[in-house]
């Protein structure tokens, strides 16, 4: 009599098994199956919930949650502002201006216009790239490109306006020179240790193969 596929179960050991041959029963006891493994850290994460909500020691989690609100709103009113000028920037500048004063053949003029472009600028640090990355699509020699976000992270008018306030404008003025020719002279430093044809991102417009920036 002929019997359906998988109906006999085949013999090993004195242990019943599956048509395919792997056992699931060991000493007569089920194996654990995915859904425990799945279910451990549910459970763990329901019993610290228990156990801060009876004890009250949420305070870390709200503060962080509040943290966390405050930067995501910081991000959406600084960041469409950045790219709407970083778009202003790429229409209305043209390429061969940017690439004269402040290309490779630049000179230590060009180190005064990032100081200055830095320092007037206003957000956190992460407003500056979008303007890097415009900088660097444009023409711009790469040195000036690191001594702009150098001088942007250590040198903003309202950082050294805090900084003047809670430190004294001494203290103020000595990190200020002692930072800033520390970031011109890693700007010259890191422009050598990049190799031809570098491009940090293709949507910023690196430069090709060839070492010229695309636009």
């Amino acid at each position: 009599r002929a019997e359906k596929p998988g109906a006999r179960l085949q013999h090993q050991g004195g242990q019943p098994q599956p048509p395919d041959g792997s056992p699931r029963q060991l000493g007569g006891r089920r194996r654990p199956g995915a859904w425990l493994w799945g279910s451990i850290p549910a459970v763990l994460v329901l019993a610290m919930w228990a156990y801060h909500a009876c004890t009250g020691g949420f305070s870390v989690g709200g503060a962080a949650g509040a943290g966390l609100a405050r930067f995501l709103l910081e991000m959406v009113q600084m960041l469409p502002v950045m790219f709407i000028l970083v778009g202003l920037f790429d229409v209305w500048v043209p390429k061969r201006f940017i690439e004269r004063h402040l290309g490779s053949g630049s000179g230590p003029l060009a180190i005064l216009w990032m100081v200055l472009l830095a320092t007037l600028q206003a957000g956190p640090l992460y407003a500056a790239f979008p303007v890097a990355a415009a900088l660097w699509r444009k023409g711009t020699a790469p040195r000036n490109v690191f001594i702009y976000l150098g001088a942007f992270s250590a040198a903003k008018i309202p950082l050294l306006s805090f900084e003047v306030a809670f430190l004294g404008w001494q203290f103020s003025l000595l990190r200020t020179t002692v930072t800033l020719p520390v970031f011109i002279g890693l700007g010259y430093l890191l422009e050598r240790l990049i190799p031809a044809g570098f491009t940090p991102c293709p949507s910023a417009g690196g430069p090709d193969e060839a070492g010229t920036p695309v636009l």
